[in-house]
């Protein structure tokens, strides 16, 4: 056991004043300490998606799979479970319920996205086609990744049909616009 008293002056300060510093950041700032993190974790799963499923001490529950064309999967125990339009924390809460009591008491599963389903670039660019998303992407760097643009491209007409738009109706898109895992990109050709 330490005696506080016998330390040094600055050590001393250090150890009694810290786990009170600590507090009143976490008062002030409670982000620091707090804050559900944003971005990946409000993400909905869709077909095309892998996700890797990690029971605690279950290897056997434990697996990498890509959802299917319907946003499902199959399950041991479970079945087919849909986890399209779910977020990684509400799909990892479905297989918690479903594992506890009959099959484990306090089953500890992770869910995490080991590759997002794939956008699309077609038009004016170099290297049209699907690549895997990217968190963070914008139209601006899902271009550079088509291999940017043809001579002919036109380089402020650009559309978006989003994965998540039901109508299918291509939008009108800028550069620095938020890229989704599922677009379908457009660049347009230039007239002059």
């Amino acid at each position: 056991m330490i005696r506080l008293f016998n330390l040094p002056g600055t050590l001393l300060v250090r150890a009694l004043f810290a786990p009170i510093l600590t507090l009143l950041l976490c008062l002030v700032h409670p982000s620091a300490s707090s804050a559900p993190s944003t971005g990946v974790s409000s993400y909905a799963l869709g077909a095309g998606d892998q996700i890797a499923i990690s029971v605690f001490g279950e290897e056997d529950l434990s697996m990498e799979i890509m959802l299917n064309d319907a946003g499902s999967f199959s399950y041991p125990f479970l079945g087919e479970l849909m986890a399209r339009g779910l977020t990684v924390s509400q799909l990892q809460q479905l297989i918690v319920n479903g594992l506890k009591g009959p099959y484990l008491i306090d089953p500890k599963v992770s869910v995490t996205i080991v590759e997002y389903r794939r956008f699309f670039v077609n038009g004016e660019v170099k290297s049209p086609g699907g690549f895997p998303f990217e968190p963070g992407l914008t139209l601006r760097k899902a271009i550079s990744i088509a291999g940017g643009f043809t001579d002919r491209a036109s380089r402020s007409k650009f559309t978006v049909i989003s994965d998540t738009d039901a109508s299918g109706e291509p939008q009108q898109a800028g550069l620095s616009d938020a890229v989704r895992p599922g677009d379908i990109i457009t660049v347009e050709e230039s007239f002059f």
